[in-house]
């Protein structure tokens, strides 16, 4: 594709959904939120758009453009290789969203939401990361619009991913281990437990808590909220006009799943026509089986960090305590489902598959063989969903067209890549009485 034709809008699937998301409600009184109570914690434009859900089209802002252009469109590829590797009929396409500066589809946001606080006169940032991904995305899109950025990274990935903390400092991040005892809810999390590891909903609540005590700061989020994807979409929307140039459409999108931002990126755009037009494209997100929400959790109102600084959400969630376990698709560790997949699942549009640890790294060494890609940990699942239906059409003798998002590569998760070459990695599901103790503490609809 060319410049020119870089979509200059996001699309927003809200507008278009026969049952609207339910209301974010405030924990003190259960009211539903309205953009200005976002606005102490997020830009007021982000604030905006994640309540909106009567535009169904918005404009992407001219300097976030120029921006994308760095990049952009990302190349949608027919993974001629892996097909051959699977003796499949399937037809197989991957959107390769690893060939942004930062190696992942998280700029596609970052980019947005440090520009956004640019134009508001925000000087200070703080978000948390997982596996490193959005973290890094968000120290270059700050560093592109001169803002400082604090980013608590979870002390497990921390630890396990250097080379991604090295690379947030690069772009000039202050990184720190969560939790941490630089803010409360970390010195209260490692008075109960010396030992945490960390979760994402942990780093959340210490990055909130920075934005609510530093002057002139925001916070910034990489998954899970609605204006994360709708910023997303940008994704899907190249992908649908690319799969027109080559002359197919899919029959199924697949994603890998931790709060919903590629998931959504890829899928909400080809989801549109299920919506309005009747098409019957399968959406499939794939979720580690040590953080089963999708598959295993519950359709309750629940914070969506650990220390319950942020609104309630209606969601899929394992609770706002559970910690998963230590898998290297670190990405992946997160208790719950963004707000809008949430009611697209209960209102049956996408299908969740979980994927334990050694499936996911055996089909990303496949893919890196066939393709000469190494896929991130968090993008081996999307790859291990995609071979089990490429399979499936063999033995079904279908022709399917089988798309899937590439979210970022790997190259700086070799160590992972070790461990799994070596033998090392075991897989990990908790058990119902695990789920039903970190469940008790969520809120039920009313």
């Amino acid at each position: 594709m060319t410049e020119k034709e870089i979509p200059t809008q996001w699309y927003n699937i809200q507008a278009d959904m026969v049952n609207k998301p339910m209301p974010l409600l405030n924990p003190a009184n259960h009211q539903p939120l309205h953009a200005e109570d976002l606005f102490p914690i997020f830009n007021e434009e982000c604030a905006r758009q994640e309540l909106d859900q009567t535009h169904a089209w918005i404009d992407i802002p001219d300097e976030v453009r120029d921006m994308y252009k760095y990049y952009r469109s990302t190349p949608l590829v027919r993974a001629y290789g892996l097909e051959k590797a699977l003796d499949t009929p399937a037809h197989i396409y991957f959107k390769n969203e690893s060939v942004s500066p930062v190696g992942s589809h998280k700029l596609n946001s970052a980019l947005a939401q440090a520009y956004y606080c640019k134009k508001e006169g925000v000087t200070n940032v703080t978000t948390e990361t997982g596996a490193g991904q959005w973290g890094t995305a968000l120290a270059y899109a700050c560093s592109v619009f001169g803002l400082e950025l604090a980013v608590y990274m979870v002390k497990i990935s921390y630890e396990q991913k250097p080379y991604r903390r090295s690379l947030m400092q690069t772009f000039g991040a202050q990184v720190t281990p969560s939790p941490s005892m630089s803010t409360r809810a970390g010195k209260d999390i490692l008075t109960a437990d010396p030992t945490c590891n960390g979760s994402l909903g942990t780093a959340i609540s210490e990055a909130i808590e920075l934005a609510r005590t530093t002057p002139n700061c925001k916070y910034a989020l990489g998954s899970v909220m609605n204006h994360v994807a709708l910023h997303q979409t940008i994704i899907g929307l190249e992908a649908e006009k690319q799969m027109e140039m080559a002359g197919e459409y899919p029959d199924k999108v697949i994603a890998c799943f931790g709060g919903g931002s590629n998931f959504s990126g890829i899928a909400f755009p080809f989801m549109r026509h299920n919506i309005l037009e009747g098409k019957k494209t399968e959406f499939i997100a794939a979720e580690p089986a040590s953080c089963p929400k999708l598959t295993r959790g519950k359709f309750e109102y629940d914070f969506g960090d650990e220390s319950g600084y942020t609104p309630l959400l209606p969601m899929f969630t394992l609770g706002h305590n559970f910690m998963p376990a230590n898998i290297h698709a670190g990405g992946l560790r997160y208790h719950g489902a963004g707000v809008i997949i949430s009611q697209l699942l209960k209102d049956g549009y996408l299908t969740g598959v979980d994927i334990q640890q050694t499936e996911s790294f055996k089909s990303g060494v496949l893919f890196a063989q066939a393709e000469g890609i190494v896929p991130a940990p968090e993008s081996c699942h999307a790859i291990a969903a995609t071979i089990r239906e490429a399979i499936k059409c063999k033995e079904a003798g279908e022709k399917k067209v089988l798309l899937f998002n590439l979210s970022g590569h790997g190259l700086i998760d070799m160590a992972s890549y070790d461990r799994y070459l070596a033998g090392d990695l075991v897989d990990y599901a908790p058990s119902d009485s695990d789920i039903a103790r970190f469940l008790k503490d969520v809120e039920p609809l009313q």
